[in-house]
């Protein structure tokens, strides 16, 4: 049982592509969308002091695919963090039209207030029909899941991009998935967004391992790309408002 549950997640007839941010200067666009980030800054900024692109994937429902089990997407981290913490802001951007034939996002409103095993009932699930070009927004702590590819030909497609708390690890492994030697050729605002940039005064800073010299120790990452690079975090605020701002 546990095998069924672990391979129907994915699905048996859904396609994934990932490292968007490396492979697709459209997506790249798609993720620094002013609107997105507003609403992903507005949303997220109570529990972070800045948001990071956390996950990116293609998706294509294909035509035959069992509907996706409702799960929320916060837990990936193990069900560790507190409710009260919102750790995601989750766009699907429709590629083609969604419709409940091809497998639109099945979503149930309201249930991030809900008890975590309370189980939903078939009239509260909503189905995200939309438009291509269209995009669709939920947290991390919403019940969601793919529908059911009920088409004869029809293949559902979605660009999935997530952001999240700048404290917690990604989903996607970004700098692997966008390496430095791809990483360079791409603006500095995208670079920030997924991962080489400072989130803090310390966290995560970056040394040359080669820096004969020891000029650059502890310095944001985008010091790989142009030198000398300074960011809000550069200058160390004196002792107690280091303090104030590392305590909640």
């Amino acid at each position: 049982m546990m095998f069924l549950v672990e391979m129907t997640l994915p699905g048996f007839k859904t396609k994934r592509v990932g490292a968007l941010i490396a492979r697709s200067e459209a997506c790249r666009e798609l993720a620094l969308n002013s609107l997105i980030n507003e609403v992903s800054d507005k949303y997220l900024s109570p529990y972070c002091d800045g948001y990071q692109l956390h996950f990116t994937s293609a998706v294509c429902i294909g035509p035959g695919e069992s509907k996706q089990i409702l799960h929320r997407d916060r837990g990936i981290w193990g069900g560790y963090l507190p409710r009260k913490v919102e750790p995601l802001m989750s766009t699907i951007w429709a590629v083609t039209d969604f419709t409940r034939e091809n497998g639109a996002t099945q979503i149930v409103p309201g249930s991030h207030l809900w008890e975590k095993d309370r189980i939903p009932t078939d009239n509260e699930i909503a189905y995200a029909e939309m438009k291509a070009g269209s995009v669709l927004l939920y947290t991390g702590t919403v019940l969601h899941g793919g529908g059911e590819n009920i088409s004869k030909k029809d293949i559902r497609t979605g660009i999935f991009l997530h952001y999240a708390l700048n404290w917690l690890r990604q989903e996607e492994n970004q700098y692997l998935s966008c390496p430095p030697e791809i990483a360079k050729g791409i603006s500095p605002e995208i670079r920030s967004l997924i991962g080489y940039s400072k989130g803090g005064y310390v966290l995560g800073f970056y040394s040359d391992p080669s820096d004969k010299n020891a000029e650059y120790e502890s310095v944001s990452p985008e010091n790989m790309f142009t030198d000398r690079v300074f960011d809000e975090y550069s200058a160390i605020p004196n002792s107690d408002e280091l303090v104030q701002k590392s305590t909640k």
